[in-house]
This record gives structure tokens, C-alpha cells and sequence, in this order.
């Protein structure tokens, strides 16, 4: 029998786990992983840097510079894990540093970054790259997968449990916030974005997420899928 694969997260916030576990559950299923969580709960060998998009730039910035200034050089973490997940979402793409009382240093990608939508690609791919600035490297570590929903993981969220939602026929991808369509259901359906409710619903994420992740207007679930697909450890 082969070892879980040891999978490595990083990502704005604990909601943001439930869905991106449940999503990793449908696309390596039958394939067994562990997933540990290191952003924002922290650990003290990868240490703990806050919540939100501020968070998950003060720890890829504290992994670049373990790495001798380049993510893609921390033996600590590479050794630790088979595969990492970065996850931002693309509505940081039209934040300001300063938002986040962050002061940037001098490599980093500029903020604001975002483009008009659609398509979401254009915003996201602009976001990847920046990304990748706080990383220290060009192009991602070669175990390392960027998830990048647009504008939020919420988008995934409700395409999934609502299909039939207006802000999903009309492109969830480049609906400004999508958040607000949880609590904007039928009051038997709706929900909120905390970790009970969200925990309620993985199971219904997971069974459909082969559907989301081929689902046209949603590139950025496939791409999801399959980078990490991509990056698996040849067995």
C-alpha cells in the first residue's frame, strides 16, 4: 500500500480548507493525502503569521527567505510535504498594500493588479505573478500549486450548492462578491461563511466538484484541478 500523499496548505482562512479539502478529495479520489494546514493556523517549525491575504504574504515571505531568499529552496518545507497549495483570492487583486498595513518590499508585485473581467483569467494569471514575487521565484516551485478563485472561494461554494443561482448563470467568476449569495438563498437553503456550516456542506462540495470543475465559466476550478493533478509525485 503507497503512503498518503503529504499535502501542505496555505490559504486566507480555515473556510477556505473545507473547500479546497473537499475539492482535493474529488480530484485524487481514490488517492489518500494528508492535508496540514500551515496558514493561517501556523506550526512552530513554519511559524504563524495572522489570517487573510496579509497572512499568506508574511508566510511565503518568511518560507522565501528560509530558502535563502526563494520559496522554491526551503528544504525545510519540500522535505516535510509531496505537494503545497498556495491560495489567494483573486479579489486581492484590487487591494492596496497599505490595506493590509503591509509595507512591500522592493521585488514585490504591484497591487493593484486587477483587469477588467471577463475574462477572469486576465485578473488571476496578473495575480499568480504577483504571488510569486512574494515567493522570490519567476515561475512556481516545481511541487507547488497556485489556487487562485475568482473572485473568492465562495464563487466554488455557490456554483456548487446553487447552481441554479443567478450570479452563477450570469459568470460567477467576475461577480464582485460573491459571499453575498449564500445568504441570499431560499431561507431553508441559505448559509453562512463560517466553519460549522461550511463543514455541513463539505460532503455536497466534494460529490460535486467533478461537475464544478469542467463547469463552463468556472477556468479557474479547472485549472485548480489540474495543476494539481500535474504536480503529483511520480510513483
Amino acid at each position: 500500500m503507497c503512503d498518503p500523499l503529504r499535502i501542505a496548505l496555505v490559504a486566507e482562512g480555515p473556510t477556505d480548507r473545507i473547500v479546497l479539502e473537499a475539492a482535493l478529495r474529488a480530484t485524487l479520489n481514490p488517492e489518500s493525502f494528508i492535508l496540514t494546514q500551515l496558514q493561517p493556523e501556523g506550526s512552530i517549525a513554519f511559524g504563524a503569521t495572522g489570517a487573510g491575504w496579509a497572512g499568506v504574504y508574511k508566510w511565503c515571505k518568511q518560507a522565501a527567505q528560509r530558502g535563502g531568499g526563494r520559496l522554491a529552496d526551503d528544504t525545510l518545507l519540500f522535505g516535510s510535504f509531496d505537494v503545497l497549495v498556495l491560495h489567494l483570492d483573486a479579489d486581492v487583486a484590487g487591494k492596496r498594500y497599505s490595506d493590509a498595513s503591509i509595507t512591500p518590499a522592493q521585488a514585490d508585485g504591484a497591487l493593484p493588479c486587477e483587469q477588467p473581467c471577463p475574462p477572469a483569467s486576465a485578473t488571476t494569471d496578473a495575480l499568480r505573478a504577483v504571488l510569486l514575487t512574494w515567493c522570490g521565484d519567476v515561475t512556481p516551485p516545481s511541487r507547488t500549486v497556485a489556487c487562485v478563485p475568482s473572485k473568492s472561494t465562495e464563487a466554488w461554494v455557490v456554483a456548487a450548492l446553487f447552481p441554479d443561482d443567478p450570479a452563477v448563470r450570469d459568470g460567477i467568476e467576475c461577480y464582485p462578491d460573491p459571499e453575498t449569495r449564500l445568504s441570499q438563498q431560499p431561507i431553508t437553503k441559505r448559509m453562512r461563511k463560517t466553519q460549522r456550516d461550511y463543514q455541513a456542506a463539505s460532503t455536497k462540495l466534494e460529490s460535486r466538484w467533478p461537475r464544478l470543475a469542467v463547469q463552463t465559466g468556472l477556468g479557474e476550478a479547472h485549472r485548480f484541478q489540474e495543476e494539481v493533478r500535474s504536480k503529483l509525485p511520480a510513483k
